[in-house]
């Protein structure tokens, strides 16, 4: 078996340039990379891992935590994260964790048992101060997407506010006064963010929050699905919806057509995350869109500068963008019912 020693020896270099290429912790001239490139191949040279882990006491190896890695957004965030890690060198080990407090807790375990060497931690479920406790006794944790409360890492937030604001205004601007809310779980940040954006933009227009508007309490599509249709059964129902995640607009879109309600020419809808099927509903979802694969490959940067010994920013919020489609109009005076 070829060592690092004979790919140097090949392509005329020290074995400290061939392992710092390897590394992606060196630019070398194009000729010189292209050598060692043909000597690893000509020797078909493998690293011993096991030596290199014990030598440096690194596994070189991150961890990507995700509640459900079949959902669009998750997806393309672990994705984004591969492709940064994989371009610095670094494998990634992913779980996810289907929203299972057992699930979460191994794999900050795994860091703690020296698996890993740093973790990127997604949650989509309120922390009873469980993930607080083990994250604040370990190093190496970047949070992304939802907070947990009561920890000092590196964490990373879209302007989810701003996005709730945005979204309600162009319903507002757009001539609606009947709006109704879709929200998930309460006690996470992305929820109690996305219903202050929204009633700052309520508020600002001078417009009263109907209770009897607004539902929350899950991200899933079924019960988006029941509320919607509850809120068309109302003796006045809203001309309007803001789903503040897709997956609730696929709920609310689900409920419409039960009561076949037409979007947008009875009730407007607009939704939160702009995941790729938004454009393939009839008509396509207007939407706040997140930077997904910002978020992934910033998650990973952050990660990295913990793991070489720098201090990132604790806090980092990164924009959101109205996309403006064909699911908001202005609100008809004919009674849908009628």
């Amino acid at each position: 078996m070829a060592t690092i020693h004979d790919v140097a020896q090949d392509a005329g270099v020290s074995p400290t340039t061939v392992s710092r290429y390897l590394n992606n912790r060196i630019e070398l001239p194009p000729a010189t990379a292209a050598r060692i490139d043909a000597a690893i191949k000509k020797l078909d040279y493998r690293p011993n891992l096991l030596a290199k882990r014990l030598s440096t006491g690194k596994t070189e190896a991150v961890g990507l935590v995700t509640p459900e890695i079949r959902e669009p957004f998750f997806a393309e965030l672990a994705s984004a994260f591969e492709d940064e890690a994989d371009h610095h060198g670094y494998t990634v080990f992913m779980s996810s964790t289907r929203s299972d407090r057992k699930r979460e807790i191994a794999s900050l375990e795994r860091l703690q048992d020296g698996h890993v060497d740093g973790l990127l931690m997604m949650t989509n479920t309120p922390d009873d101060g469980t993930l607080a406790g083990l994250i604040g006794e370990r190093r190496n944790v970047v949070i992304v997407d939802e907070d947990i409360p009561g920890v000092s890492v590196p964490r990373l937030f879209v302007e989810n506010s701003e996005g709730a604001y945005q979204a309600t205004r162009h319903l507002i601007e757009a001539g609606h006064r009947r709006i109704a809310y879709l929200g998930g779980p309460q006690g996470l940040l992305t929820v109690t963010e996305r219903r202050e954006g929204f009633l700052m933009a309520m508020n600002e227009a001078g417009i009263a929050v109907r209770s009897e508007y607004v539902a929350m309490g899950s991200f899933a599509p079924e019960l988006a699905r029941a509320a919607t249709v509850r809120f068309l059964e109302l003796p006045l129902p809203p001309t309007a919806i803001f789903a503040s995640s897709d997956y609730l607009a696929i709920g609310a879109v689900m409920g419409l057509r039960d009561a076949n309600v037409s979007v947008p020419d009875e009730v407007s809808l607009i939704g939160f995350d702009d995941i790729a099927f938004s454009t393939l509903l009839t008509p396509p979802l207007s939407a706040v869109r997140q930077p997904v694969e910002q978020l992934g490959r910033q998650g990973f940067l952050t990660l990295l500068a913990l793991l070489n010994g720098e201090t990132p920013p604790l806090l980092t919020r990164l924009p959101v963008e109205l996309i403006r489609r064909q699911s908001v109009a202005a609100p008809t005076s004919k009674d849908f019912r009628a």
